[in-house]
This record gives structure tokens, sequence and C-alpha cells, in this order.
């Protein structure tokens, strides 16, 4: 099991730079933080942009994985998005993963776009998202006509550290997004049911949890991948609760989601109000009792 924590982009960086540190210091595989523009619930607080807080955290750490969860075609462009990629990976020493999603058509969508999209034309827009940031990251010069699209010649040098490309990460619930996530993706994101932003205690989503991994087995199946190739990533907290109530909790949680495939558990760091309401005193003690415990019995 791998150990994670996101990291909303929040503080002033005088004051994130401390998280940043302490997650590393703590004992976290990777840390993560949300592309958006503005967040559901805290859309009149301080938030501040995803690309130039990986990269400081980047330069902050020498261990500690960063990533997105998730960037999207909200407003992102493969493009300008794979520039940025490139940017941050060679940065991180090859430490960034890219991960990727939909859009849940939510505040960032109205502000930059009030198309209403249809979740089919979100899907096509989505698959062509990952198809040409693909072909981007892996390719000296793209050329590429789809229906969303359409770019010409877009020479992308030097290139990634890792080869082929930054890993990508890839949330997806459905049978189409799990597929393009069995094709193209070296994780799978869940955070539970869709659409479903009621903290459930943890025990209680095991059983939909179990059945989405189910689905991505026979999603890569029908794709010709093996399955164990591809590692599944839970974010908890905002659908599946009370993974940091205490120690006990957390160790519970990631035994329990760990019996049921999932590879990588990852939490937010804990607020002093909703959402992510929680102790850091908690984080702390899971850092000592759970992950430090962690590295010092691997071999």
């Amino acid at each position: 099991m791998r150990h994670g924590v996101v990291v909303l982009p929040e503080q002033r960086w005088s004051r994130a730079r401390e998280q940043w540190v302490r997650a590393e210091e703590f004992g976290f595989d990777h840390a993560w933080t949300y592309d958006q523009l503005m967040w559901r619930w805290l859309r009149d607080e301080p938030w501040f942009g995803a690309v130039p807080t990986l990269a400081a955290a980047a330069g902050a750490t020498s261990t500690l994985t960063v990533g997105t969860l998730v960037a999207t075609p909200t407003y992102r462009h493969p493009v300008t998005l794979a520039k940025d990629v490139m940017t941050l990976e060679d940065i991180a020493g090859g430490r960034f993963v890219c991960g990727l999603g939909a859009g849940a058509g939510g505040l960032d969508d109205r502000v930059v776009d009030p198309t209403a999209y249809s979740p089919r034309q979100r899907a096509d827009r989505f698959a062509e998202f990952v198809e040409l940031l693909d072909a981007l990251l892996t390719r000296r010069s793209t050329t590429y006509t789809g229906t969303h699209y359409d770019v010409r010649e877009v020479p992308m040098h030097p290139g990634c550290l890792a080869t082929p490309r930054v890993p990508f990460a890839i949330a997806a619930t459905g049978p189409r997004g799990m597929r393009l996530a069995a094709r193209h993706a070296d994780l799978w994101v869940t955070a539970g049911r869709p659409g479903d932003f009621d903290a459930r205690p943890y025990e209680e989503t095991l059983p939909e949890i179990k059945e989405q991994l189910a689905r991505l087995d026979e999603a890569c199946e029908r794709t010709g991948r093996d399955p164990a190739t591809l590692r599944r990533l839970l974010l908890t907290g905002a659908m599946v609760g009370g993974t940091l109530d205490s120690v006990e909790a957390y160790r519970d949680a990631v035994g329990r989601f760990g019996e049921l495939g999932i590879t990588d558990f990852v939490v937010h760091w804990p607020r002093p109000s909703f959402p992510y309401r929680g102790s850091v005193r908690v984080l702390e003690r899971i850092a000592r009792d759970v992950l430090t415990v962690r590295s010092e019995e691997q071999p």
C-alpha cells in the first residue's frame, strides 16, 4: 500500500510550504492538490493555482511524488497542459503524476464555459483530451484532428524524463471511463459513489468500492490489459469518511480496502473547519505509528 495526502491550495506559500515539507517528513509516498479555479465548498475562500503550487512543492521536497487530482478539460487545453506537465516533471526530477478527470460540471464550468454538456459529450471530450495529451507527451511532434481538439505539428522538446511519459492517474467510475483508464492510466482513481458528497463511514462504502474494482478488472480484460498492472487509488474524505478519526480507524481502513485491491490510499490534510475537518495531531500519530513503522519494516 502506498499512502498519500491532498493539500488544498488555500494557504499562501509562506504557510503552505510547511504542509508539503511535513507530508514528506511524515512518510507519505505522494501528495496532491486540486486543479480547480475554485472549490465547491470554498468558493469565497483563498484558492491558489495548482501548477505553480506543485512546482514550488517539488522544489521544497526531495522524495515526495506530487500530482494533480485532477486536471480536466473544463479549463485546461491538452497542448498547454502537456507543456506544464513536462515542466513540472522536470522540476520534480520525475516525481510527478498527472491526475486527470472529465470534470463534473461545477463552478469552474460556469465561469469558463456556460455550455451545458451532456454526460456523453463530456465523456467524448475527455476521451479526446486523454488521447491527445498522451500523444503530446510521448511524441516529438503531434498533429491531431478530433471533434473537440484540432492541433498541428505541436513540438514537445525535450520530452518527459519518464518513459514513455509521465504517469497518468485517471478518475473514472463509468464503463467508458474505466476502459479509458485501462488503456492509458498507471493509476485508476475513485473517491467512492459518484456525485455523493455525504461522507459516509468507510465501512459502509466497502461494497461499492469492491463492485467498482470488479468492473475495473472487466474493463482491463476487455482492453487486453493485465488488471494487476493498474494501480488503484482511493481518495477518502468527501464520500468515504472516518478514515482520519484515529490511528486505529486509519489502520483498519487501509487494511480493509487493501484486501479489496486498493493499492494507494489518500486522505486530506486536516482542516480546522468543514470540509475535511480533522486534527493534524491524528495525522502526526498516523505518521509515527503507521507510516514510520511501515518504512522501518521495509527491507
